[in-house]
């Protein structure tokens, strides 16, 4: 018996997907998500030697493997300390079984980081571990070597900046810059080098950059030609990556719908070695990244932990002690976190995670639970056996009404180490699916009432926010009946095609061909207020500087320190303004509009890089500018409240020296329907409704479908 079959659906649709996507053979691709757990090292011919130390100054700004650009050393300068790289403490052998002991599948090594120098055998540049430093020797070619002689599995950090290039953008503050030509040459030719000379490269994780989407495209084809099941991580921008990497130190207490991996430094200050760094305890950061690692193993990712070696290539001992203390204790518990499925459940537990295999679930306690009791609920099983992995004795499971209850021993405590329980079914098990949602008459399912399943989305670094590629609903009747479903939408859906889940049976539809309907509103009661102007700030694509709920237009924005907002007198709806705009700056724009009933209304917002869009404090909608087009048009369906609502609206600029706007509501004030087979829900049975676009550019893209309303009707 299969554990939730919405689980087993997203597994397999995921695996296709990806596959088709990225030619990533489904074995291959399913190894690296069993994996789990991998090194991540950053190693360098001179910062590694600099280890956050310039001219006598521990340089605190930023992260130590970019001290070139952070304490402003001249570039020849910087060049000149290559010639004392002379490691004589590095041991790839030893590298390799540190990874092992401590657990690790994989090991993702730094080939090149933002100064540009080679730490492999390039013919490009003689800027090379080979022939600038007295080593002369391959380090690239070492550790790939020693990962093949342990059973390890390699993979190859690159960043797409290059501080050392000529012909390449020079450094900046944000380190998104822009790939010349030249440049995207230069990169495709060291990448041809790296996955042409050193065997299996399991990942290729790129770093930083602006790429435009040829770019991007052009550079993962030469991946995937020269090695079709090398992993290509998403910083390769424009939604190219066959997994998504998530921010650094990240961990999302969300559904992620494409492979992922979290990238994990000892500590947050930086990721190459830093002579100076304070430590805490090592019993402190055993728990603190040994947490991370079932958290992101609960939630079905990849953690990928990093070292920074020093200089003379031996390793830090406290993050070595560290790695080998996580180490010995997932001998204990492997079978909890290596090939493993993700939570099957969709609540969270205070007193832990958990992992899943086929009839077993693995309880990952982290805090002693209340009572010595954890209770899951709606858990259907015959019978249940529960147990401590390599723990003395089995303990007590009483199965209720939809639920399953383990008592543990006063003897059980995690003061000296995380425990995992298992739950054996020897039956097999069923939990209940995620979002069940009562039938009863008729019901809508939108934006509001899904469960989402989530990539990350961006042109670069700076772009990215969480886009949402699948939405889901289980449906619940109260009694059999049958009923005819529809799918409402906007001009803004219309002409996009949905794979579409009713029940048993997925279709394609196509959102088109429908006769439009009056907007059930009447416009010429709407009171419209000022338009209000705040910023530019700087700024991402996602998030806001502080709450756009219930907002004072006289007091100052975002903070006491802020300014008010700037009523623009002379702005009109229906007409287009710019706005001046640097990288990474944003605006916001308020209007009132007050009703005496409530009613919805159509809306279209021209916006340029990036947009996000509130009522009332709510978000509605979030889009960046996948083709950097001059200006882009949405339209969306606001629904408003009576009395007074608030619109406020976040521009983006990345790409452009300006910022187009314009709120617009005088637009036909219609929608369209289409009207479905009718289908048959029966009593106290899921039936599961979901949807997500056909054959979309790429995986991680946003369905974009915010006005989007799926009906059923009697």
């Amino acid at each position: 018996m299969k554990n939730m079959f919405t689980r087993s659906l997203v597994l397999a649709s995921l695996l296709l997907t990806i596959s088709a996507y990225g030619q990533i053979d489904s074995a291959q691709l399913q190894q690296w998500r069993n994996q789990k757990y991998s090194m991540f090292i950053h190693f360098g011919a001179i910062y590694s030697q600099l280890g956050g130390v310039w001219d006598g100054r521990e340089i605190s700004k930023g992260l130590s493997e970019q001290i070139q650009a952070h304490a402003g050393i001249y570039s020849d300068t910087y060049a000149d300390v290559a010639k004392t790289f002379n490691p004589a403490k590095w041991s790839p052998d030893s590298i390799a079984l540190l990874a092992k002991n401590a657990g690790m599948r994989s090991i993702v090594i730094t080939s090149k980081h933002h100064d540009g120098f080679a730490m492999f055998n390039t013919a490009t540049t003689g800027f090379n571990v080979v022939d600038a430093t007295p080593y002369h020797k391959d380090i690239l070619k070492e550790v790939a070597e020693a990962c093949a002689r342990h059973g390890l599995r390699f993979g190859i950090y690159f960043s797409l900046i290059d501080w050392h290039y000529p012909a390449a953008m020079p450094i900046s503050s944000h380190n998104s810059d822009s790939i010349t030509a030249q440049h995207h040459e230069y990169n495709k030719q060291q990448i041809t080098e790296l996955l042409s000379n050193y065997g299996p490269v399991s990942e290729l994780w790129f770093d930083m950059g602006s790429m435009s989407v040829e770019q991007s495209r052009d550079m993962r084809n030469l991946v995937h030609r020269l090695q079709p099941n090398c992993m290509i991580g998403s910083r390769i921008g424009n939604d190219m990556g066959d997994f998504m990497v998530m921010g650094d130190n990240q961990e999302p207490d969300y559904t992620i719908g494409v492979p992922w991996q979290s990238p994990a430094s000892f500590f947050d200050e930086t990721w190459g070695y830093r002579s100076w760094q304070k430590r805490v305890s090592e019993e402190e950061k055993v728990k603190e990244k040994l947490t991370s690692l079932i958290r992101v193993a609960s939630r079905g990712g990849n953690f990928l932990l990093n070292i920074g070696p020093r200089g003379d290539g031996s390793v830090v001992e406290y993050e070595r002690d560290v790695l080998l203390k996580i180490g010995a204790w997932l001998q204990q518990n492997s079978e909890a976190v290596y090939d493993t499925r993700p939570d099957p459940f969709h609540v969270s537990f205070n007193w832990g995670s958990i992992t899943s295999q086929d009839n077993k679930l693995y309880l990952h306690v982290m805090q002693q639970p209340e009572n010595n009791l954890i209770t899951l609920p709606g858990v259907k099983t015959k019978a249940v056996k529960a147990y401590e992995l390599n723990g003395a004795g089995n303990y007590t499971a009483t199965l209720a009404k939809e639920a399953v209850t383990i008592e543990l021993p006063a003897s059980f405590s995690v003061a000296d180490g995380y425990k995992v329980v298992v739950l054996d079914f020897p039956g097999g098990y069923t939990v209940p699916p995620a979002n069940i949602i009562p039938v009863d008459k008729s019901i809508a399912l939108n934006n509001d009432n899904a469960f989402k399943s989530f990539s990350n989305s961006g042109i670069d670094y700076n772009t990215r926010y969480t886009s949402t590629i699948k939405q889901s609903y289980t449906l619940l009747a109260a009694k059999n009946n049958s009923y005819t479903p529809a799918l409402y939408y906007t001009e803004e859906e219309k002409g996009k095609s949905l794979e579409l889940e009713l029940g048993e049976h997925t279709e394609t539809i196509t959102l088109d061909n429908d006769a439009p309907l009056p907007l059930n509103n009447s416009t010429g009661t709407l009171q419209y207020g000022p338009l209000y102007l705040q910023g530019p700030l700087y700024s991402g694509l996602d998030g806001t500087h502080a709450s756009l709920s219930n907002i004072n237009v006289n007091a100052p924005w975002p903070k006491e320190n802020g300014n008010a907002w700037q009523q623009k007198q002379d702005w009109k709806t229906g007409a287009t303004y710019t706005l001046p705009a640097g990288l990474t700056t944003a605006y916001y724009v308020l209007q009132e509009i007050n009703t005496a009933a409530a009613q919805p209304l159509l809306v279209r917002i021209t916006s340029g890089d990036g947009l996000m869009v509130f009522l009332n404090g709510k978000q509605l909608f979030i889009q960046n500018n996948p083709f950097k087009k001059e200006s882009v048009d949405h339209v969306l369906l606001l629904n408003l409240q009576a009395g007074n609502n608030q619109l406020a609206v976040k521009l983006f600029n990345n790409f452009h020296g300006q910022i187009p706007f314009a709120i617009d509501y005088n637009i036909p004030q219609h929608i369209y329907r289409k009207v479905l087979p009718v289908v048959q829900l029966q009593k106290n049975s899921y039936y599961p409704v979901s949807w997500r676009l056909h054959q979309p550019f790429t995986p991680h893209q946003d369905m974009g479908l915010p006005n989007l309303v799926f009906k059923l009707e009697k």
